[in-house]
């Protein structure tokens, strides 16, 4: 599981240098005033009067120390949006089956980059088509993209339009070609056209399905009638975020 520190050490030495200059100076500019001249090549030399401030000095080093400050905040603020958005391509990419494995290779995680490597748009199929096979594959889930459009769809590559679709079926990358989606009056069959199970990855293809009908009271079904699962993954709220990173999750 991601940690919504895990990128924030990045910009840890940047932040804690700002402070120790800023927060000093919105107290007392005079401080670092002093201290700077320590390091100076001969402070014996240095003349005490010009070291003195005036009013209008100490009002623009404060207002320079209160910038730094505010620029502080935002790289944590924007590296902690970034986890958000990384966070929740990885929780929306287990939800539809996928898993975090061990790169073959000197290849890196999907897990590294989620949106981008690990959950990603349809690139060929729809999902239109009759299944020719005679065994086909079950498809496990659902998600609809209604009156509560799924956050995550905005991050991830190749991101289904919410104009493209009524609802999202994911599969494995590898068996995303074979997905078959047949509408019926009472029902909506999905299925995988394969004779083997598909197997499980590291990556799911999301493919939008638009519907010919509103979905009312039709059931989403797969092979041998079997209820597809609704999931709703999403991206944690801000509210969730802060507990996370006040309590380290």
């Amino acid at each position: 599981m991601r940690n919504y520190w895990s990128l924030l050490p990045a910009i840890a030495v940047a932040v804690v240098l700002i402070l120790l200059y800023a927060v000093p100076t919105l107290i007392n500019p005079q401080w670092t005033t002093t201290v700077l001249g320590l390091f100076q090549q001969h402070p014996e030399d240095a003349d005490p009067a010009g070291r003195r401030m005036t009013p209008k000095r100490i009002q623009s080093r404060r207002m320079l120390a209160g910038l730094l400050v505010v620029v502080a905040l935002g790289l944590v603020g924007f590296n902690i949006s970034l986890n958000r958005e990384a966070n929740g391509c990885y929780q929306a990419a287990t939800a539809w089956g996928a898993v975090d494995r061990p790169p073959a290779g000197n290849q890196k995680r999907t897990s590294d980059d989620p949106c981008i490597s690990m959950i990603y748009g349809t690139f060929i199929g729809d999902g239109a088509g009759a299944v020719t096979g005679d065994n086909p594959q079950p498809v496990a889930a659902y998600q609809l993209m209604g009156d509560k459009k799924p956050k995550y769809l905005k991050w991830v590559q190749n991101r289904p339009s919410y104009d493209d679709g009524d609802l999202l079926i994911g599969v494995a990358g590898e068996c995303v070609l074979d997905l078959k989606v047949e509408q019926g009056k009472d029902k909506i069959t999905t299925v995988i056209d394969m004779d083997q199970p598909c197997p499980v990855d590291d990556d799911i293809s999301l493919t939008p399905i638009k519907l010919k009908e509103p979905l009312g009271d039709r059931k989403l079904v797969t092979v041998d009638g079997k209820e597809l699962q609704r999931i709703n993954p999403d991206l944690d709220s801000w509210p969730t975020v802060l507990k996370k990173l006040v309590t380290g999750g």
